[in-house]
């Protein structure tokens, strides 16, 4: 089974009677929702309703529950939580040796990777499993950003910053990482707006080129015009965020996409619903218009 440790990534326990109510009234995630044995994603917002951290969430036994960050977040994280605390019953601890494995396919088992496996629900057409406090060392890193581009999974860091972009952008709506049903949490008016309003325009979107791509943070450009920017990219085939009605104007054009000097091909990941809008987009908001 190939396997890739993941030694940027930390891990934050938040336990007690309070833990679930506590986190479900602030993160994104609907935690009604989440089964034992597996991890989703989710964001902590600002009021705004723009993602100021983003995690992957798993149950670690009653009234516990594992949150996997970037480690180099993991403090930052840790203390607005805290924030958030008041007077609930939880605990909130950075664990120790929180060794993070993520492993793909089928044809194995994850017991060398540690004991407590999970299933990450943002893949919807690969079984890909996270492992907390195994011993492996090593695996493929490359091969996992490959599978990670492929599917069209991205990640704070190096898809886009913190900050800046809303769940929808990072498709969070459709990996179930945002509950559209649950009471209200941090940032919740403005993301249930976008989804009854329909107005996400920028998307996760797979990149692919005959040459190899540009670095991460690159401008993807129709005419010397912005549409989106590069993520993660590996040889020819990368992520990107991009304007969904704007790429769509250019297809229609038939004019080439650039990520600097290379041309690109830009396509949905297979799993998402979303789609290229119908109609391209009128002149107050063509390709050369201002990022909403």
């Amino acid at each position: 089974m190939p396997f890739a440790q993941l030694k940027h990534r930390a891990l934050i326990s938040v336990s007690g009677p309070d833990a679930e109510i506590f986190l479900q009234n602030i993160l994104t995630t609907d935690l009604e929702a989440l089964a034992a044995g597996e991890a989703k994603p989710g964001a902590l917002l600002t009021p705004q309703g723009k993602i100021l951290f983003d995690f992957l969430i798993s149950r670690a036994g009653e009234n516990s529950f594992r949150l996997e960050c970037r480690a180099d977040i993991s403090d930052d994280f840790m203390r607005r939580l805290m924030l958030y605390k008041l007077r609930a019953k939880v605990e909130i601890a950075k664990v120790d040796q929180g060794l993070v494995t993520v492993a793909w396919g089928s044809d194995s088992t994850t017991s060398q990777f540690g004991s407590t496996p999970v299933a990450d629900a943002r893949f919807r057409d690969a079984s890909v499993t996270r492992c907390y406090g195994g011993t492996a060392e090593g695996g493929d890193p490359a091969a996992w950003q490959a599978l990670r581009i492929a599917h069209g999974i991205a990640e704070s860091g190096s898809d886009y910053p913190l900050g800046e972009a809303f769940p929808h952008d990072v498709l969070l709506d459709e990996t179930g990482g945002v509950g559209f049903r649950k009471g209200c949490y941090v940032g919740q008016e403005v993301v249930s707006r976008m989804q009854h309003r329909g107005t996400a325009r920028r998307r996760v979107l797979i990149v692919s080129a005959e040459q190899p791509l540009p670095a991460s943070g690159a401008e993807l450009t129709v005419s010397g015009r912005p549409v989106g920017t590069l993520g993660t990219s590996a040889t020819t085939a990368g992520l990107a965020i991009a304007r969904i009605d704007r790429v769509k104007a250019a297809l229609d054009a038939g004019q080439p996409i650039m990520a600097g000097d290379v041309t690109v091909s830009l396509t949905i990941p297979a799993w998402a619903k979303f789609t290229f809008p119908l109609e391209t987009v009128g002149p107050q908001d063509s390709v050369g218009a201002e990022e909403a």
